[in-house]
């Protein structure tokens, strides 16, 4: 990795499913930081955006200058309407995820990553990013190299062990075939997810720039796993507290609940800063470092600086919708907005940041009456069959159809469709051949200082320039903080 001195002190947290937006990446780059995108499910995001008829032209502009105008071609023409959706009626599907993607979902994967990352490059020589989660790894490899056609700065991965990513972005970088080892619940055989870049393109393209790539991760002994060995090594952390929104690691133990049904967690669940730091690589703390003082600590305790999110998801750029953001700041200044951390709502079984906010899928009486589907299935995880034939399946579907498949009802209850939810979150909630329209479960990080600290200042929101300028001023480190820096 380049010196010290040119690494970003603030990466902003890729927030999914396209919270980090390429707008909110954009002027976070602009401003001299880390803009990072969410390449979650971005592929469906795309694809409702063309439904819905791109009014600024925007992804229309991407899609002109994607190397292979052929396939912009064909993945424009599949979803793009002129006229716009009716509100009333379905958005087309597009192709869930298997171990061997078709060719139209590797075409809409690779399109995608590169455009949401083309625009927050464009017109600007600032640094970008993107975000995975490990756990959707059969979109990984065609994802990435996507957001690499587009020339990404750094990639960012958590939500599990990512150990192969290094030397899939190394065979990426070439146009090589890319493998991934894929987790198929009662494997009795290995399986693997193969990407041919040369395969999809169907022309020699120079190699690409190699992006960084950032593991993030809740455990320092995980640290020393991954940087022990060239081949899993990457290079740097970003070392994520159980306070982070979105998915946790799950409490280390059993799982213990409070007398409010929240996961406990303890001193064994936190990162030994001063192990990871002997580690040799840069890091950054996440998950509650959301003012200058958490800033300035990190620094302190040997950081390069610190990750982001809560703060910017709240800002003028984010891929939230202002209805959204407007209810939530309003509940921030009345001081009755509420986090829970829920145990149960992810299919993953990874615990899950949920925002308690009426008219949202966080109120029990309005999950009740969502009819369970899954008809995008980003959460599904393969399973065996019979030896060499897997199916998929998500324990947020519908129960009986999950049991069919050899879950158990206990795996399927308080679990959450989290896909439709965030989809509806950035107003893309799809409205169903029944009528039903998908409702938002949002999600924020647990802890809400600096948001206060802003609304001080902007108490009518704030943009992401403004965030930043925030953070990095130790002149605006508050008096109830100036503890965290003794």
């Amino acid at each position: 990795m380049s010196e010290t001195e040119s690494l970003p002190t603030i990466i902003q947290g890729g927030m999914g499913i396209a919270v980090s937006s390429w707008q909110l990446a954009r002027a976070v780059s602009q401003a001299g930081q880390l803009g990072v995108v969410s390449g979650t499910a971005i592929d469906a995001v795309f694809a409702r955006r063309l439904q819905n008829g791109d009014e600024t032209g925007d992804l229309r502009r991407a899609l002109n200058a994607f190397p292979i105008p052929e396939i912009a071609a064909r993945v424009k023409a599949k979803y793009f309407n002129p006229e716009g959706r009716d509100p009333h009626h379905q958005y087309a599907s597009v192709s869930k995820l298997t171990i061997s993607p078709n060719l139209e979902a590797l075409e809409l994967l690779v399109v995608s990553n590169f455009a949401e990352v083309w625009l927050a490059k464009e017109g600007h020589d600032g640094l970008v990013g993107i975000n995975y989660l490990e756990k959707i790894q059969m979109a990984t490899p065609s994802a990435a190299y996507g957001a690499m056609l587009a020339g990404v700065d750094y990639v960012l991965m958590g939500a599990g062990i990512p150990a192969e990513i290094p030397q899939l972005l190394n065979n990426l970088s070439l146009h090589h075939p890319a493998s991934l080892n894929i987790a198929v619940e009662g494997a009795t055989t290995p399986y693997k997810s193969t990407f041919y870049p040369k395969n999809l393109t169907g022309v020699d393209l120079p190699p690409l720039h190699r992006p960084l790539f950032l593991a993030i991760i809740s455990a320092h002994v995980l640290a020393t796993y991954l940087a022990k060995d060239e081949v899993t090594r990457p290079d740097g952390f970003v070392i994520e507290g159980f306070s982070a929104g979105g998915h946790n690691a799950p409490p280390r133990g059993a799982m213990i609940l409070d007398d409010d049904g929240q996961p406990i967690f303890g001193p064994r669940d936190e990162a030994d800063i001063s192990k990871v730091a002997k580690v040799g690589l840069p890091f950054w703390l996440a998950g509650g470092y959301s003012t200058p003082a958490h800033v300035q600590s990190a620094l302190a305790a040997g950081a390069t600086g610190v990750q982001i999110g809560t703060l910017f998801s709240l800002a003028n750029e984010t891929g939230l919708t202002k209805e959204l953001v407007d209810v939530m700041l309003a509940e921030l200044r009345a001081g009755t907005l509420i986090v829970r951390t829920d145990a149960f709502a992810s299919p993953t079984g990874f615990p899950f940041k949920v925002v308690t906010l009426e008219d949202t899928l966080s109120e029990s009486s309005l999950y009740a009456q969502r009819p369970r589907l899954c008809d995008l299935g980003y959460l599904r995880v393969p399973y065996e069959r019979s030896p060499g034939t897997l199916g998929y399946r998500c324990s947020a579907e519908p129960t009986h159809v999950f049991v069919k498949k050899g879950g158990t009802e206990a795996d399927a209850l308080g679990r959450k469709c989290l896909c439709n939810g965030l989809m509806a979150n950035i107003g893309l909630g799809n409205t169903r051949g029944d009528g039903y329209t998908e409702q938002p479960l949002l999600t924020l990080g647990a802890d809400l200082t600096g948001v206060h600290e802003m609304l001080k200042v902007f108490p009518n929101g704030w943009g992401a320039a403004e965030a930043i300028e925030y953070l990095l001023h130790p002149s605006n480190i508050s008096l109830s903080d100036k503890h965290l820096l003794s």
